[in-house]
């Protein structure tokens, strides 16, 4: 990627269909090919129990950080396109998918419109997104301030497991 403006921004990760473990896998590797974008790290690979209904497989989670010069709503749609050629199909809220992309935080930017909310706003909620962030990423911040750390550290009693290589 050519000097400018990078932006850093973390991407949660999360499959429970289709080899699971492949897909993030995979998606890792196409978030280093976004355009203007590059992978600047990933923590390690997870497994939690799904939010919402139970009567699916358990989730492969993860957490990337990309340096980038898209916007906000040019990297959601990149995203949202990478989801797509995953086959992603949104057939039941919170239901299973292959591949589900959540731009959790961009730089310090709090943003709030009809298609994006950064921070995400369900983050601090759940320990399959903030304990590969703070593995990733031990010293950020939200943009209100709170170190995601403790926050982490709060979570870490959730339904959540280190995957072995």
């Amino acid at each position: 990627m050519a000097k400018g403006a990078d932006h850093q921004a973390y991407i949660g990760l999360g499959s429970n269909q289709q080899h699971p473990r492949e897909q993030v896998i995979q998606a890792l590797e196409a978030l280093d090919k976004l355009p203007l974008t590059r992978l600047a790290g990933a923590s390690r690979l997870y497994a939690s129990a799904p939010v919402g209904p139970q009567d699916q497989p358990d989730f492969v989670n993860a957490v990337a950080r990309l340096s980038t010069r898209l916007s906000p709503l040019a990297l959601l749609d990149q995203l949202q396109a990478l989801e797509q050629r995953h086959g992603r199909r949104r057939l039941r809220h919170w239901g299973p998918r292959t591949l589900d992309l959540d731009l959790l935080l961009y730089d310090d930017a709090v943003i709030e419109s009809p298609r994006l909310r950064v921070p995400h706003p369900e983050m601090i909620h759940r320990g399959f997104v903030l304990v590969p962030l703070a593995e990733l990423a031990p010293a950020l911040c939200l943009p209100d301030g709170r170190h995601i750390a403790p926050l982490a550290e709060a979570r870490r009693g959730d339904d959540l497991r280190l995957l072995l290589p």
